[in-house]
């Protein structure tokens, strides 16, 4: 009875897109399948699980727990649709593709969050921090510094990291000036993923463009000037509103320990390492991402040496001139033990949620309903207003997916769009939720949406602008 279902519908549904079926008899078109019972039921689950992550600072669940879970059940439906079709292993083709995209982008991650935790460990972020809260410097302008500073080292450290970071020094230099926090942390969300739309390295969706090998490590800067105006126009909006006054200068003070700056410079050279092996030598970038881990793995024995004559760690030192510091000798696997577990088993269950709703073809759908019908510009516009709503790493990985016959001027627009789009909600990006629960109830998905019309504003501008300057692309 299954059976006929499946034939039925593919009677009676329009063919777009088709998988191969290894000699086993003829291409599954996969757009059939999206009427079938099991694709109902894998479109519903993944709807629920979505759902269950954007009310998870509500709800207290961890967001990888839904999506794992949909993942999971999703791909047993794509398994016993193939299998009732007779085509026994195309679901284990397809999951094997899913998991390779998956290790790729995991091994990635993972290298840049040791990386970054080896830095927070050696204070690097902390001094930076207690450096701007003791300039003397006035709301006006520490908003100004913050959204310059977000929004240039998001390109390195990514949006996340970067806005967590500049948060921190806005919430310490506003204390109880609630309206100014809340449009710091605006103005820093706004920046970091426009700065995060204009390198690999600065956001989820431009690292999974790069990796599969659409645009490469230098096209991405023909959309550093749009990436300005995105965060310029509501940062000048914003400018009008801020209460005037200087606030009081911090007591803590940071200094940053051994090391320190010999990590950040073996960061940039793993980065370069990446881009090498990518550019030279047609390897996966996360191949030289762990080429990189090693230099950080032999240079953590160093300090771990150098550490162990400095300190007795039975005692505590007789002088420590860092503020809060963590004694004991740096450990690499300390560092990767706290990557954010979370955020990478998070990314397992969307690449295999989408990649599962891909093989009863709701991608290929969307992918003619968007692209051929309404256009490639339209389309890629529409896609960061859906980044806004959804988060911007599952509709990238959709388009990715999706494939459409784009010029590099398109990829280029809606890897911007992607990026700079999901900032027009607080709930849009990682950036924008993890700030709202660093300053909560200051910085609430209400006070952004009062912004919203004007980084609406600087969204269709930054559009506008990529559209004008980078026309030979298009």
């Amino acid at each position: 009875m299954k059976t006929l279902l499946v034939l039925l519908s593919l009677a009676l549904s329009p063919a777009t897109f088709a998988l191969a079926a290894s000699g086993e008899g003829p291409p599954i078109d996969v757009t059939a399948l999206t009427g079938t019972m099991f694709g109902i039921i894998s479109l519903v689950i993944f709807v629920s699980a979505y759902t269950l992550v954007i009310f998870e600072e509500q709800l207290h669940l961890r967001k990888s727990k839904p999506v794992l879970l949909a993942a999971g059940i999703i791909w047993v439906l794509v398994a016993l649709t193939f299998n009732s079709m007779g085509y026994t292993h195309e679901a284990e083709k397809a999951i094997r593709h899913n998991l390779l995209e998956y290790a790729e982008l995991f091994l990635f991650l993972l290298v840049a969050m040791t990386y970054i935790n080896a830095m927070d460990e050696r204070n690097v972020f902390q001094a930076l921090r207690s450096w701007l809260i003791n300039r003397g410097f006035s709301l006006r302008s520490v908003f100004w510094v913050t959204g310059l500073l977000a929004f240039f080292i998001s390109p390195v450290a990514d949006n996340l990291t970067t806005a967590l970071l500049m948060g921190a020094v806005a919430l310490a230099v506003g204390g109880q000036e609630r309206k100014f926090v809340a449009l710091a942390c605006i103005n820093i969300v706004v920046a970091a993923n426009a700065g995060g739309a204009f390198s690999p390295f600065g956001d989820i969706t431009t690292l999974m463009v790069w990796q599969k090998g659409i645009l490469q490590f230098s096209e991405f800067f023909a959309i550093f000037i749009p990436s300005v105006v995105a965060w310029l126009v509501p940062a000048i909006l914003m400018n009008f509103a801020l209460p005037k006054g200087n606030p009081q200068p911090g007591k803590e003070h940071y200094v940053m320990k051994l090391g320190a700056r010999r990590i950040m410079a073996l960061f940039l050279l793993t980065i370069c390492t990446a881009v090498s092996f990518h550019n030279f030598l047609h390897l996966p970038p996360a191949a030289g991402m762990m080429f990189g881990l090693g230099y950080l793995g032999f240079f953590s024995y160093y300090l771990k040496k150098k550490e162990h004559r400095l300190f007795d760690l039975d005692a505590q030192p007789l002088a420590q001139p860092l503020t809060s510091a963590k004694l004991g000798p740096f450990d690499i696997f300390r560092k990767i033990a706290r990557a954010e577990w979370d955020t990478l088993l998070f990314f397992y269950g969307v690449i295999l949620c989408v990649g599962g709703l891909s093989q009863f073809g709701y991608l290929a759908y969307i992918s003619n309903l968007l692209y051929h019908d309404l256009g490639p510009t339209t389309a890629n516009v529409m896609i960061g207003f859906l980044s806004a709503i959804v988060d911007n790493i599952p509709v990238m990985f959709a388009v990715l997916t999706m494939s459409p016959d784009m010029s590099h001027g398109q990829w280029l627009l809606v890897t911007l769009t992607a990026g700079v789009g999901g900032s027009m909600l607080s709930i849009g990006s990682a950036a924008g939720v993890a700030l709202m629960g660093a300053a909560r109830g200051v910085y609430t998905f209400n006070a952004h949406l009062v912004w919203t019309p004007a980084i609406t504003l600087g969204y269709g501008a930054a559009v506008y602008t990529h559209l004008f300057i980078n026309s030979k692309l298009m």
